[in-house]
């Protein structure tokens, strides 16, 4: 079976698709959140985020031909913007951290 064919990939992959999307449309009202509601909303950003790094992992570690070219493109797509997967994460995780400190100095 090659890694695509997984019930648990492709549901997985429905799942962070799905929780990404309704971050994103929940995120375009940040600025009128509350310090509570923009605490828990980072706290879901972080959450997905290390749910994408492991489901990328994965991808990493197969030996499925199609996994290996999937890393292939997201490596070459962040090539284009000088960025590496690793870079990308680093990157989302100091933006969640600058939010974090942000909302700590919010009274």
């Amino acid at each position: 079976m090659g890694f695509f064919d997984s019930e648990i990939v492709q549901q997985e992959a429905q799942n962070l698709f799905l929780d990404y999307q309704q971050l994103m449309q929940l995120g375009s009202e940040y600025g009128k959140f509350d310090r509570e509601g923009k605490k828990i909303y980072i706290e879901k950003m972080e959450e997905l985020m290390e749910r994408y790094r492991i489901f990328m992992k994965r991808f990493e570690l197969s030996d499925d031909f199609m996994a290996q070219m999937t890393v292939k493109q997201l490596e070459t797509q962040l090539s284009q913007f000088g960025l590496s997967a690793q870079a990308m994460f680093d990157q989302m995780h100091q933006t969640l951290e600058r939010m974090k400190a942000e909302v700590e100095r919010q009274l």
